[in-house]
């Protein structure tokens, strides 16, 4: 895996991680594929022709890459030639990259329309095997540029305008010296993509299409296949009876692999572990972030945030018990909302509410999401076999981003909408302000622009005229937003950097031992031994229906992201009128700057207190207002 960003994403890749980096963002909210006996509307689908215009094309485009791969290495060896030849290596990498993006890209969305497709998973397979390859040919860069020396490199740059576009990763490259091995271990290394893939690969068809789900008979009389889209919705029922049935039946189908699915992650969180010691890093954590040239302060402070700020969850949860009704509060009563609505919400009225929520980011920005809402970018509703969750894949730089959701109707799916685009527009500006080389923003700042979006949706809606139920219902997504995107979040970054020192502290782990970990996390987040939230040990094996685990420290930077994206709705919203240029200078940056001091040139600083306690103060003023409906 080299050390150059673009490089490392594209080794994310084909180890098959999912391109959690840049180009692929995940929502925090839980998977929802198709539950069968739910009837769907007519589905909304992505053009994919947009990349190749069939299959056929992507098989021409395929054979032509893998001579342009092999063709690589001619530069080897001759980086230090001038500057002349360093600009020559660095555009037929850069530019051999982009068309393998848009090979991968094709391949990766034609894959999760339907996982059950062979031929589709096979493709996939492909692009990930040449993507491999790539890796491995590219190897020697990293080592090379070292030996020329920083000297030399930085003469080229200053010698070589057309070396400007390529200044940023070859100096990143340089930083990181110190874990950059010779050009046999960069080739050995980046070799190990297609066995390092194998646990998250496993784990994604066992969990997508193998795991069997039980049927239940709900309260009403219907009887559902409890699979992850039912779960995701029955869940969330206003019949308690059902919610601890939909618990007790959808975790125990978990139960009964979760030796299977501890060995998978074991084997994932070995392989990270492997590398980071391989490049002489501290520890797996440090090699996470180093990448992005992240702070381990940050992670650290950020655990210590959440702890100190428990309080505030706890009170929560008392308040949570008291609008529910219930003597006593169990982790199956997390989701129902606080008041019930019945209001459903059409792809339309999503685009619709986005567009209203998002007027004070400007009418530049207002215009990206008309043009991205008129194409077929998204796939819109849940099908059998398809992808769970949802993404946006903004990777073909220039073609335009692509949207997968899993659109029920509910309010938590407009959410998830207006989430996705706020990545899609990040996608966008960064592409406008960006060359190729540069485009590729850090995770670390794509989650500010998904969860800005949503804070200020939820202003919108609290800003109508509307009844009490009503706005208690909308008060209520933000605290569960607070929860399940900071607190939540945090947990499960705590519960990944436990199992990673556990393993690098030579323990032996399990499913059974990571079900205990998890089980202890759980007990103190939701205050069970203060009497808060009674945690069921029989749902502590929920760790293994975590997917993120597979993407190497990633979790940490949604938390870290509604602090930042809380703290730029804020002033937003009371009238800062520097707020919106300093944001859409965020999102207009790309991958141009790292990510942590660029959000603190513009007033973030996640490795203190501030943006947590803003976060905080927030979520203390919606229970403020709840209470005062509450008491009226």
């Amino acid at each position: 895996m080299m050390s150059c960003e673009k490089w490392t994403l594209l080794a994310a890749m084909a180890t098959g991680f999912s391109v959690t980096f840049v180009t692929i963002m995940m929502t925090a909210t839980t998977a929802t594929a198709q539950n069968a006996s739910r009837p769907q509307p007519d589905q909304i689908e992505w053009d994919l022709s947009d990349i190749y215009p069939n299959g056929a094309a992507w098989n021409a485009a395929k054979d032509e890459l893998e001579a342009r791969v092999a063709g690589l290495a001619v530069h080897r060896g001759h980086l230090g030639d001038s500057a002349a030849a360093l600009r020559e290596a660095f555009d037929a990498i850069y530019e051999t990259e982009k068309e393998l993006s848009r090979l991968y890209v094709f391949a990766f969305l034609k894959a999760d329309e339907d996982r059950r497709v062979a031929e589709d998973q096979e493709r996939r397979g492909l692009a990930s095997a040449l993507l491999s390859e790539f890796g491995e040919v590219v190897a020697f860069v990293s080592p090379e540029l070292l030996r020329v020396g920083s000297e030399t490199i930085e003469r080229y740059l200053a010698d070589e305008p057309a070396l400007a576009k390529h200044a940023f990763n070859i100096r990143n490259t340089l930083r990181q010296e110190p874990h950059t091995l010779s050009d046999e271990a960069e080739q050995v290394i980046a070799a190990t993509g297609p066995v390092v893939q194998g646990a998250e690969r496993i784990y994604a068809m066992l969990t997508s299409s193998d795991l069997p789900f039980p049927k239940v008979t709900l309260s009403s009389g219907e009887e559902i296949t409890l699979d992850q889209a039912a779960y995701s919705l029955h869940r969330a029922s206003q019949n308690r009876d059902d919610r601890k049935l939909v618990f007790d039946e959808f975790w125990g189908a978990w139960k009964a692999y979760e030796t299977s699915i501890g060995q998978t992650l074991d084997t994932h969180v070995k392989a990270h572990v492997f590398r980071a010691k391989a490049r002489r890093y501290e520890n797996a954590l440090a090699a996470a972030l180093s990448g992005d040239n992240i702070p381990i302060a940050v992670y650290q402070n950020l655990i210590a945030a959440a702890h100190r700020h428990l309080p505030s969850l706890h009170r929560y949860f008392r308040l949570r018990q008291r609008m529910l009704g219930l003597d006593d509060l169990h982790y199956y009563d997390i989701y129902p909302s606080l008041v019930a609505s019945d209001r459903t919400f059409g792809i339309e009225e999503s685009e619709a509410l986005t567009l209203a929520s998002a007027a004070p980011l400007g009418r530049h920005y207002l215009g990206l999401l008309e043009e991205g809402f008129a194409g077929s970018w998204m796939h819109v509703y849940p099908q059998t076999g398809k992808a769970p969750g949802a993404y946006m894949y903004g990777s073909v730089y220039d073609v335009h981003p692509f949207l997968l959701l899993n659109h029920n109707g509910q309010f938590n799916d407009v959410s998830t909408f207006t989430h996705e685009w706020g990545h899609a527009i990040h996608t966008m500006l960064s592409t406008e302000n960006n060359p190729y080389e540069t485009s590729s923003y850090a995770t670390f700042t794509a989650e500010i622009a998904s969860t800005t979006n949503e804070v200020l949706l939820q202003e919108h809606m609290l800003a109508q005229d509307i009844s009490d139920d009503e706005r208690l219902f909308y008060l209520g997504t933000a605290l569960e937003a607070a929860r399940g995107t900071f607190f939540r979040q945090v947990m499960f970054a705590e519960f990944e950097l436990k199992i990673h020192e556990m393993v690098e502290s030579g323990e032996a782990l399990s499913g059974e031992k990571m079900t205990r970990v998890y089980e202890s996390l759980l007990r103190q987040y939701h205050g069970a031994d203060d009497g808060v939230l009674a945690i069921d040990p029989a749902y502590a094996v929920e760790w293994a229906f975590i997917p993120h685990f597979y993407r190497n420290f990633y979790v940490f930077q949604y938390a870290t992201s509604i602090a930042g994206g809380t703290m730029f709705a804020e002033r937003f919203l009371t009238g800062d009128e520097r707020a919106r240029d300093d944001y859409l200078a965020v999102l207009s940056a790309g991958g141009s700057r790292y990510p942590y001091e660029l959000l603190q040139e513009y007033g973030i600083d996640l490795a203190t207190d501030a943006p947590y306690d803003a976060l905080i103060a927030r979520m203390d003023r919606v229970m403020d207002q709840i209470e005062a409906i509450l008491d009226k």
